[in-house]
């Protein structure tokens, strides 16, 4: 049986191995809550390129179906309200020959809330007959 100077020494064990469980699982929480930050962030980010590319694709089949008119697509930084301060850019590289083709760029660019850089989406055609 354990004297009474022993059982002294060791009272507040128990409070001092609760704190630091406490901490541990404070970390733990906290490195759950960065996993789901950066995960939010990339569904965020994938749903934007998703988005752009639907947009490249939705343009180029348009143009694709009124090629004689291709002229009448070129546009320069038009608002893309799906995306975030979003643009679209649309370049034609000539007139329209059926015989000879044109090249049309489509650019859809965007800027996602709190990042510094601005991603783009870029699909270049070459569309004749």
């Amino acid at each position: 049986m354990k004297s009474q100077r022993t059982l002294r020494k060791q009272s507040g064990i128990a409070l001092v191995e609760a704190l630091v469980a406490i901490v541990i699982f404070a970390f733990g929480v906290l490195a759950i809550v960065g996993l789901q930050s950066a995960s939010v962030r990339q569904v965020s980010d994938a749903k934007y390129r998703i988005d752009a590319a639907n947009l490249v694709s939705q343009s180029l089949g348009a143009i694709w179906v009124d090629r004689e008119n291709v002229q009448a697509y070129v546009v320069r930084d038009q608002a893309v309200s799906t995306l975030p301060n979003g643009k679209l850019t649309i370049a034609v590289s000539g007139p329209w020959n059926a015989a000879a083709g044109v090249t049309v760029t489509v650019s859809v660019s965007w800027k996602a809330p709190g990042e510094s850089q601005a991603h783009t989406q870029t699909s270049v055609q070459f569309i004749a007959g």
